[in-house]
């Protein structure tokens, strides 16, 4: 009895730790994403491509880098290593394949704000060296990078705690249009930060309520002390800059290689200042010394975390949302998909490991991720060639950096933002789609010009939360009802008997952002599984009960789909009878519906659409004009899904 026990614990020991074992590994592989791609990288077809999208990605890094150090009021330098750790840190826990982090606008103006609040221009000689500092950089330099580094590890715990939290699964309150107003505010911030460098002007820092307006009066003020020599070198080079990206944009398809315009104009730029001696004859302000190597790392300073936790949630969360926007384009356009709670774990890791190795806080941009666009990257291997790049420029090639004007440097970054800046153009597509998305979009941006990016981003969530609230009690179907999926058989006689499938779907709620992703979800679950049927069915007429739908309380789908043949040809209604209203997000997603269903060989056809979900569908999208999709009745869609299986069939009889 005594061995038969003891045999029965042992199996049972066995068969408990056995799946452990597996949950680890397939926890790591989640939680690690480059142990799912980096096994299957193909060298031959996407090294050379991410080598030379590393290239150019470094050239980015490199400037933007030195660029956004200055705009958080460090020393030029912490900015390349800002370029370099957190995009390894990404490489290995981020799931965006194409997104590019490292040294960003918007979390670099935010770090500022604390900078020069706890360690101020006047408190020291900027030019005082010591010899115990390290590379050799003055006592006041270590103690600004110290708070910047100080509001990068505090910002990091905090994402990594919203990670621990599952608030990823939150991220759906900040819509679309939020995040394009603020983002665009935060770049209007920035070019305003860098009007003091393009026009050569010695100005305080200035912050706060209304710091944006205060900064052009004072520009007005003293307008007699533009130096003429920085304006007119700034003019050069932002036509310069814009002229040859809109070339390389023009033509990329017809040249391999797009030019480095950004590193050219460094190099001209400086050597033309080394020889006439801008600094001293002109009065020019240049980058300065650039240590070379990297320091020791060493712990952030906890002391200070307390009187930086403002802007550490600032950081943590503006970082967070616009990296995320970045990685579900990405995800979309090409096809794959992120854990938005594993972006919260790969930021904030990023921002810990790197604020030990005096790194600014970091996040996704969006020039870089578009640059890893346009020159073709295929995976994160493309952002650690770039960092073998960075390595050299910080270990050889940083001292030359030292006659870099700053106003060329403050162009590179003006220009930098036209990505986010030509957002503008979206309050046309807001107002033709959803006038309510236009308001909160104009609103949010209001606030993030008046006050700063976190706070403008809190206002348009809860604006968002606080409309869609008072929207939802004025709908017709607010009560929890299922929805209605009905299924007709129709019999066409052809050379083998085929099955046209109509599939009519009510859908009797308001399409929002709270809901859009349930809609497409469901949805495209009922058309795979008749895709993925192999049963026939009799030629009869069905009718049965699904859920598609729920109201905001039930959020589950528990349709039981009927089956068919897979040689069938399928068309879905969607009966919009009862969309009492919709937003942006409804119609985006109603048309990526479309659109998913198009490629999948399955008619969608809209029936009982108001004139302004028509008028929104048709200026989002690009659908397709030579079909009628958009029906006044579902008898009405049926009688022309009845008319083109005549026709269709007219027309074989024909050919034979």
């Amino acid at each position: 009895m005594t061995g038969a026990k003891k045999k029965k614990k042992s199996m049972l020991w066995g068969k408990m730790h056995t799946p452990q074992c597996e949950d680890i590994i397939q926890w790591c592989r989640r939680r690690l994403p480059i142990l799912d791609w980096a096994p299957h990288y193909n060298l031959k077809e996407n090294l050379l491509p991410d080598t030379v999208s590393g290239i150019m990605l470094a050239v980015q890094q490199v400037t933007q880098g030195l660029a956004f150090a200055v705009l958080s009021s460090v020393h030029p330098v912490f900015g390349l290593y800002g370029s370099l750790f957190p995009a390894i840190i990404y490489a290995i826990f981020g799931m965006g394949r194409h997104v590019a982090t490292g040294t960003f606008a918007l979390t670099s103006l935010i770090s500022a704000n604390a900078v020069e609040r706890i360690v101020p221009q006047n408190i020291q000689n900027l030019t005082t060296p010591s010899n115990t500092s390290v590379l050799g950089l003055s006592d006041f330099e270590m103690q600004r990078i110290h708070v910047a580094v100080a509001v990068s590890f505090l910002g990091g715990v905090i994402q990594v705690a919203m990670f621990v939290l599952q608030l990823g699964s939150a991220t759906f309150v900040v819509t679309e249009p939020v995040i394009s107003a603020m983002t665009t505010g935060a770049a209007t911030h920035v070019v305003t930060s860098q009007v003091k460098y393009l026009l050569g002007m010695k100005m305080p820092y200035i912050s706060g309520p209304l710091g944006f307006f205060y900064i052009y009066a004072y520009v007005f003020e003293n307008i007699k002390s533009v130096r003429l020599e920085a304006l007119l070198l700034s003019l050069l080079s932002i036509v310069v800059l814009v002229l040859v990206k809109e070339l390389n944009e023009q033509f990329k398809r017809k040249i391999k290689v797009v030019l480095p315009v950004d590193l050219v104009l460094i190099i001209a730029a400086s050597f033309a200042c080394y020889c006439t001696n801008m600094e001293n004859t002109y009065g020019l302000e240049v980058v300065g010394h650039i240590p070379q190597g990297i320091p020791s790392p060493r712990a952030p300073p906890m002391n200070i975390l307390s009187a930086v936790i403002t802007e550490a949630f600032g950081v943590a969360l503006v970082g967070y949302v616009a990296s995320l926007a970045l990685a579900q384009g990405s995800a979309k356009k090409f096809k794959y998909s992120i854990d938005d709670n594993q972006e919260f774990l790969a930021h904030g890791l990023s921002n810990i490991v790197s604020s030990f190795f005096f790194c600014i806080p970091s996040a996704a941009a969006m020039g870089r991720t578009a640059g890893l666009y346009s020159t073709g990257a295929k995976t994160q291997v493309a952002c650690l060639i770039s960092c073998i790049f960075v390595l050299i420029v910080i270990y050889a090639i940083g001292p030359l950096l030292y006659w870099l004007p700053m106003c060329v440097l403050a162009s590179i970054i003006v220009v930098g933002l036209k990505g986010m800046l030509i957002q503008f153009r979206d309050l046309k597509k807001y107002w033709n789609v959803d006038k309510i998305d236009w308001g909160i979009w104009v609103s949010t941006y209001v606030f993030t010009i008046c006050f700063a990016a976190n706070v403008g981003l809190l206002f348009g969530v809860v604006c968002t939360i606080a409309i869609v609230i008072g929207r939802f009690p004025r709908a017709m179907t607010l009560s929890i009802k299922n929805m209605k999926e009905m299924e007709f058989k129709v019999k066409t006689e052809m050379d083998s008997e085929t099955l046209q499938q109509v599939k009519i779907i009510s859908i009797n709620n308001p399409l929002v952002f709270l809901n859009a992703k349930k809609f497409y979800t469901d949805l495209m679950n009922i058309i795979q599984k008749e895709n993925a049927c192999n049963q026939p069915l009799d030629d009869i007429s069905k009718c049965e009960q699904n859920t598609l739908l729920n109201s905001l309380s039930n959020g589950n789908c528990n349709e039981e789909v009927s089956q068919s043949c897979p040689n069938e040809k399928c068309s879905l209604i969607l009966d919009c009878s009862g969309f009492t209203f919709f937003d942006y997000s409804g119609v985006s997603m109603l048309v990526e519906v479309y659109m998913d269903c198009k490629g999948r060989s399955v008619d969608v056809l809209l029936a009982h659409c108001t004139a302004s979900l028509i008028k929104g569908m048709t200026y989002y999208g690009n659908l397709d004009s030579e079909k009628p999709i958009f029906f006044e009745s579902v008898s009405a869609a049926i009688s022309h899904i009845h008319s083109n299986k005549n026709l269709s069939k007219l027309s074989d009889h024909s050919e034979v």
